[in-house]
């Protein structure tokens, strides 16, 4: 019998970063990778974006577990949040796991998870007649790995990040070799990370651009030297600390985040200091004591992103670091295509404040993913029946589809997915057997997938056109306006010199407010305010060609005496089943009568007593007891008093 395979991606493709895909054998799902993309400018606001995973929650009882290559955001980050929903085994690498708890222990719902399993490029996992096993990659982080899961229909390979550098130091090297032997025993399908394919040329080798590193440091002689890196990139980081060591600088470190990275990669032996810790790291705080001459401080932001920090530090917003004369501000991350405009809008107000800027990324072809010619090695290597490109933009998937058209393949085994296609092998031929619906979820602050497209809409507003605000009072009673609408904007218009427009503006609002009110029967708040709103709209952009956000705000004059009324009335009618109303008498006061001392007074004080009852006790239903009546009569017991502390109780009587 034919065993079912099916690939679906949940992000990496037709986008930078996010790699999430599931291939389901029979009625099992394996995950691989969870990875987080960083938002590009038109997401305002936005943190980070993680794929949708409502499809994976539906089926949890189906994940036979998440299978990581290396310790990237764009492979771990988005970890947390899936474990948040879906408790289930974690397998990867030593430092992957180690770098994936730190990620999940930062995530309050996913806190303390612990089902963590650590594997090896030589190890093997059974799940019944399907096992998965690995194989080492080059990468700028040590100990990646690609993902072999072997079928008794075939083989599917993931490569994750790879690329093919004869240089690498031992634990960041391709295993051409193990490739080979996989490629002998038959491959189905392969996931090839294509993201350097729309380039041409060979990317530098990783010795090379350690030398490039160490001679920015040696032309540097005066002034700090501010490096803006990823804080995964275990490589670069490892070559900044060798020319800091080689040219005789402290190195600073700036971010929680990298902060913990290094230290974990410390603790694991990934990362070599050529001398004693304590001398050549310095902590942030006593940044002040070092010269410019000899400081080398190795920054990254939020969530381990460098760019959006360094324009904080460029304007002066950090309150650690700021841009200053002299300053070489180096940054050795290769933007995205989406994020070129910011890295250059940054650049140049770097500039602005001082500094000097270089880029790796404009000097070198510097890239930790594979070449057009790495990916037909690749290709060569595995002999796979089909070819699905992943990481990148539908240009960068289109050119692999190409460079794998120069190795042989056809139209028919060349696979260009979007998310959510379900690519299907039938144990003779792969088709695509429809789709589901898979978005992506957008993280603000703690907020999951709170922001959606309206809000953005909003945000991009607010951004262009600012916010217009009519402030008005109404007596829905009498159906008249109470006080000439007050009207602000920020955003929009400078109050101060366009009063005329304010005062039309207002005029306007008045006037469809009044109408409002008296020409409806039934009142409706939401009719109102959209009244206010398009009639505003429509002569705002007539005046100004501007849409800004207009916020209607209608309030009601007499709404809180109406209140007071209701809460008084709730605290007279305390208590049981049904409450019934206290007879009017009780409202009105009795008169003020002579104290007479004996039994008399003492009556007339009952009779006030029992005059003043119903206005707090609710009237006694037809049917009561007399039995009842009597427990009413009842005198209440005299209490004993308590006693204080240090005293001993004094009897009642």
């Amino acid at each position: 019998m034919t065993t079912t395979l099916s690939i679906m991606p949940f992000g990496g493709v037709r986008e930078n970063g996010k790699n999430m895909y599931a291939v389901t054998v029979g009625e099992d799902i394996f995950i691989l990778d969870a990875g987080l993309k960083y938002p590009e400018s038109d997401l305002l606001g936005v943190d980070v974006v993680i794929p949708d995973f409502a499809y994976l929650v539906e089926n949890a009882d189906k994940i036979a577990g998440v299978f990581l290559t290396h310790g990237h955001a764009d492979a771990i980050g988005a970890l947390p949040y899936l474990l948040s929903e879906v408790k289930v085994p974690v397998f990867g690498s030593e430092l992957t796991i180690e770098l994936a708890k730190l990620a999940v222990e930062a995530e309050p719902e996913a806190k303390g998870f612990d089902d963590y399993h650590v594997v090896r490029g030589n190890s093997e996992v059974s799940f019944g007649d399907v096992t998965v096993s690995f194989f080492e990659t080059t990468h700028t982080i040590p100990e990646s790995l690609g993902i072999v899961i072997e079928t008794p229909e075939g083989q599917i390979v993931y490569t994750g990040d790879f690329k093919i550098d004869t240089t690498a130091l031992p634990y960041y090297r391709t295993d051409l070799a193990r490739l080979a032997q996989i490629g002998a025993k038959g491959v189905i399908a392969v996931l090839a990370d294509a993201a350097g394919t729309a380039s041409y040329g060979l990317s530098a080798h990783e010795s090379e651009l350690a030398e490039y590193v160490l001679d920015s440091f040696r032309a540097h002689k005066n002034g700090r030297i501010i490096v803006a890196a990823v804080a995964s990139n275990i490589q670069r980081i490892q070559q900044v600390i060798d020319a800091a060591y080689k040219v005789g600088r402290k190195i600073v470190i700036s971010g929680n985040d990298l902060e913990k990275v290094v230290r974990t990669a410390l603790r694991l032996k990934k990362l070599h200091l050529p001398m004693p810790e304590n001398e050549l790291f310095v902590s942030l705080k006593n940044l002040s004591k070092l010269a410019p001459e000899e400081t080398v401080i190795l920054e990254t932001g939020k969530m381990g992103e460098p760019i959006r920090h360094l324009q904080r530090m460029a304007q002066g917003d950090d309150r650690n670091i700021q841009i200053q004369e002299g300053d070489l501000v180096f940054i050795t991350t290769t933007p995205s295509t989406a994020m070129e405009g910011y890295v250059a809008r940054t650049r140049d107000m770097l500039f602005r404040a001082g500094a000097s800027v270089k880029q790796i990324s404009t000097d070198k072809k510097s890239s930790g993913h594979a070449s057009k010619e790495d990916f037909q090695l690749l290709l060569n290597l595995l002999k796979p029946q089909h070819v699905i490109p992943i990481q990148g933009e539908y240009r960068v998937l289109n050119a692999a589809y190409h460079a794998a058209e120069q190795v042989g393949y056809d139209d028919d085994h060349i696979w260009l997915l979007a998310k959510g296609d379900n690519l299907r092998w039938d144990g003779e031929q792969m088709f695509l057997g429809g789709s589901i619906q898979v978005g992506s979820t957008m993280i603000d602050g703690s907020g999951v997938g709170d922001i959606g497209s309206i809000v953005l809409n909003d945000r991009r507003i607010l951004s262009e056109d600012g916010v217009f605000i009519a402030v008005v009072t109404i007596d829905r009673k009498k159906k008249k306006i109470v006080a000439t609408p007050k009207i602000d904007s920020r955003g929009f218009v400078y109050v101060k010199t366009s009063r005329d427009l304010i005062r039309e503006a207002g005029e306007l609002v008045e006037k469809t407010v009044a109408e409002g009110i008296k020409n409806t029967k039934e009142f409706d708040w939401g009719n109102l305010k959209n009244s206010v709103r398009d009639a505003l709209g429509k002569f705002l952009f007539e005046q100004t060609r501007r849409k800004p956000v207009i916020l209607p705000v209608i309030m009601e004059a007499n709404q809180n005496g109406r209140r007071r009324k209701r809460s008084a009335s709730k605290t007279n009618n305390k208590s049981t089943d049904k409450p019934v109303a206290a007879p009017k008498q009780a409202a009105r006061k009795p008169k003020p009568k002579k104290k007479v001392p004996g039994a008399q007074g003492q009556g007339n004080g009952a009779q006030q007593k029992k005059q003043q009852a119903p206005a707090n006790q609710q009237v006694k239903p037809a049917g009561a007891t007399e039995e009842g009546a009597k427990k009413k009569k009842r005198r209440p017991r005299r209490r004993k008093p308590k006693a204080t502390q240090g005293e001993q109780p004094v009897s009642a009587e």
